[in-house]
């Protein structure tokens, strides 16, 4: 039989009185039954922890040795208590983030940003992945939730949109167009056209290719690529032009410029996707938070 946490709580209030009745009283308890429970503490551990004399009490060694590793085990223990609590009420803990890179042009900063103000305390992992890798680490639950474009399709997945936004034209800075600030896809069908992801498939590439086809409009010269970033870079540097989120082009970059298209070619959306299975209280803050955003962004 083990000392448990009630017993140390006795020993402690005998061993900093020094005197049963002091003691008794603290735990608003009666003396004989506080005195029990001492000696069977005693009989448990197999040691004196008091000296009992006539007028009064003194800690033997023993005695002395419980008292300190009984405070830090009670003072852990309450420590324990509340970072528990605090985890169940979604106050610390850890959120793990995966996006695809065009979120960052648009609302995910100001969702983040928002979180973290609402819970200071909670532990924020951002990892950029392609949709493909999205769906694969929400699947085996190596992320909480993803920022895909477009939404994950799986029935054991919930999604929630959180905006549309046309698709635009990044090009470089040295290409002419016929119409200043927009262009017309098909006067472009010679130029190379930067594709990405270039793998896993399907894509955005495809969502792209697919929203040319449904114009006929076939992109003949591809360039693929591995992301959006890369994707940019080649367009600086005169490689080709390519078709991009309108938000991508909020931030301002070297040898690029981007524009309208004409007549428009298709609107795509952002999602935040999370299991359906998912109880974590972290996962219902962060989603309502996201939501409150998109809503105010709209």
């Amino acid at each position: 039989m083990f000392v448990n946490f009630k017993q140390l709580t006795y020993f402690i209030a005998v061993a900093e009185e020094l005197h049963f009745g002091r003691a008794a009283e603290r735990l608003d308890m009666a003396q004989p039954p506080l005195s029990r429970q001492i000696k069977q503490i005693e009989e448990e551990l197999g040691a004196l922890l008091f000296n009992r004399g006539r007028n009064a009490i003194t800690l033997t060694q023993a005695g002395s040795r419980l008292l300190e590793r009984g405070k830090t085990i009670l003072r852990d223990f309450e420590d324990t208590k509340l970072e528990v609590k605090r985890l169940g009420q979604g106050a610390e803990g850890r959120l793990r983030i995966g996006f695809v890179g065009s979120s960052t042009f648009g609302i995910l900063p100001n969702i983040i940003k928002s979180f973290r103000a609402n819970y200071k305390d909670m532990s924020l992992s951002l990892i950029p992945m392609n949709n493909a890798q999205l769906h694969r680490a929400l699947v085996s639950r190596e992320i909480d939730v993803a920022f895909a474009r477009p939404a994950l399709k799986d029935s054991e997945f919930v999604t929630r949109k959180l905006g549309e936004e046309p698709l635009s034209l990044a090009a470089p800075d040295t290409l002419e167009t016929t119409s200043r600030g927009a262009v017309n896809l098909a006067e472009l069908m010679e130029q190379n056209f930067i594709l990405y992801p270039e793998y896993p498939r399907p894509s955005f590439a495809d969502f792209v290719l697919d929203s040319c086809k449904d114009q006929g409009l076939t992109i003949r010269n591809r360039v693929f690529t591995m992301d959006l970033q890369t994707a940019l870079s080649l367009v600086a540097i005169g490689e080709g032009v390519c078709i991009v989120p309108a938000s991508v082009g909020s931030a301002h970059r070297n040898g690029v410029r981007f524009l309208k298209i004409s007549p428009p070619l298709a609107n795509t959306e952002l999602s935040l996707n999370y299991r359906l299975d998912e109880q974590g209280v972290h996962v219902r803050n962060f989603v309502q938070i996201a939501q409150t955003v998109a809503r105010k962004t709209i």
